[in-house]
């Protein structure tokens, strides 16, 4: 509605747990004067970092998502996912790409998660740049509970390795390191699970611990970091 309705040339989105620092949106439209950038995103804080062990946990998981990858990513003209909390659009890019976004299908069925991701994959193969503005601070309500949290991870790899796909295409036109964290983001995930699963099942068949698996972790872990 408010991109079809408004008269303005940027459109923000927020969630409704979130609270904006009050210049949020100045930093964010400083940004968007460039008329090649179609998207900004400020930097994620947790609102209630203090609460358990687990939001300060996801408060440094954050500060590193936007800190570390959205900087690199950033540095190189392309945010892979302005993060739907707080995001500045040009809505006149929107508009030119509404259609695909509202009617986005995941196996031949209408998808309801991931919707940030998307849009901002939509936005660079339409051509424009992503940008991360880290003094747009913005901070959201997080799980304080292993059960929201694992639940809203799943939502999330489920995005991850979904849109990666919508973006095998776009990577040829963008600097390679970009195809090295997309390819790091989605493979190292996986041979984690697979070194995790392969670790377990062979405590439980042989009663034995391979060290060299627990090596190939710890080395992923760090190289990942």
């Amino acid at each position: 509605a408010a991109i079809r309705r408004s008269s303005g040339d940027f459109v923000l989105s927020v969630d409704s747990d979130t609270t904006l620092a009050s210049d949020v949106i100045t930093k964010l439209a400083v940004k968007m004067r460039d008329p090649m950038v179609g998207a900004a995103m400020g930097q994620l804080t947790a609102y209630n970092r203090s609460d358990t062990w687990l939001t300060r946990l996801i408060d440094m998981e954050y500060w590193l998502a936007c800190n570390e990858e959205r900087a690199a990513q950033g540095r190189f003209g392309a945010v892979m996912c302005c993060c739907g909390p707080c995001a500045m659009y040009r809505r006149s890019c929107l508009l030119s790409l509404l259609d695909q976004y509202e009617t986005q299908l995941f196996r031949g069925k209408p998808s309801d998660f991931g919707e940030d991701r998307h849009l901002t994959i939509l936005m660079l193969k339409a051509g424009f740049r992503t940008e991360y503005v880290p003094g747009a601070v913005a901070a959201t309500v997080v799980p304080d509970k292993m059960g929201p949290y694992l639940r809203q991870q799943l939502r999330w790899a489920r995005s991850t390795f979904r849109d990666t796909m919508l973006a095998r295409g776009l990577l040829r036109g963008l600097d390679r390191y970009l195809t090295l964290d997309v390819m790091g983001e989605n493979l190292g995930p996986l041979l984690l699970g697979i070194a995790v699963v392969t670790a377990l099942g062979e405590l439980l068949f042989s009663h034995t611990v391979n060290w060299w698996t627990v090596l190939a972790i710890v080395t992923m872990t760090i190289i990942r970091s």
